[in-house]
Formats: C-alpha cells, structure tokens, sequence
C-alpha cells in the first residue's frame, strides 16, 4: 500500500536536497542534517520514492574522461505532426544509445535532441547514420556547445510561491 504525500514539509525538501547533492550518502548523515532519527528518515525517504519524488539513483559521468569531448544540441523537424509519425520518431530515438536526452518542442523544431561524439568525424557518422535515418526526419539543425557555462545539477526543491 501506497501512503500519499499530500504535501511535502520543509523536511522532505532538505532531505531531497541532501540527495540530490549526493545520494550515496549514508541515511544516518541525512538524518542528522535534517534533524531526524534514523527509522523515520529512512520512511520519509520510502515515501518520497513510493510517491515518485524520487525517480532513481545514478552517477554523473565525465563525458570528457569517457572520450566524448563534443556535445550538439540538435533540432528536428518532422514531415509530419500526426500522431503516428510522432510515435515512430519517438520509438526510434529512445532505441538509440547515441541520443542522449529528446524532448518534444514548441517553436519553429518539433524535437531537440542532445547528442554527444568523440569528435567531428563521430558526430558526422552519427549525424549520417543514426539522426538522418530516424523516422519522418525533414529537416536537421545542429549546434555544437563550445562550453558548458552551467551543467545542470539538479532541480530547484525550496518551497515555490
């Protein structure tokens, strides 16, 4: 059985915090930052999961140190918007190991998809193999990040107004 958060407390939000800051922590550390015992923070933390706050666990790893020292952001668009072309072009591009992150746009592309390559000549064969072959594919934009300002670390967990 399921026990819905209805709202989450100042309590919940450090605790996201403090994993999302680093979740190998142990439970004992986190408890004692947010001022709790041990058992209850480790439910509060069940819970957060159960009620989908907390989607997984994973590491942030060097692109760089794992050879790919070049990230595009490239734009799709579609010969078509209809519900079946969007699907197929969706199923493709999760299949694809070589497509980092894709999301559904509004604006002048139908998708943005990130993309990283070892180099030119890598993202040139991926551009030509995996991109252009995806399906319903009419027009391709890409843009190569020179740097990376601000990765992203996380979403924002204090109370919104």
């Amino acid at each position: 059985m399921v026990i819905k958060i209805l709202a989450m407390d100042q309590i919940d939000r450090r605790i996201l915090v403090a994993l999302q800051a680093n979740c190998r922590r142990p439970i004992a550390e986190i408890a004692d930052q947010v001022g709790m015992y041990l058992s209850a923070c480790a439910r509060r933390i069940s819970l957060l999961e159960e009620n989908g706050f907390i989607e997984g666990y994973g590491a942030r790893l060097s692109g760089d140190k794992l050879g790919y020292g070049m990230t595009f952001f490239v734009e799709l668009s579609l010969d078509s918007q209809s519900d079946a072309a969007l699907a197929a072009f969706e199923s493709a591009a999760q299949r694809r190991p070589e497509v980092l992150e894709c999301h559904l746009m509004t604006g002048t592309a139908d998708y943005l998809i990130k993309v990283a390559a070892q180099d030119t000549r890598d993202y040139e064969s991926i551009y030509r193999k995996v991109i252009a072959s995806l399906p319903h594919v009419s027009r391709i934009q890409s843009a190569l990040v020179m740097k990376t300002v601000k990765p992203w670390l996380g979403y924002q967990v204090a109370q919104r107004h």
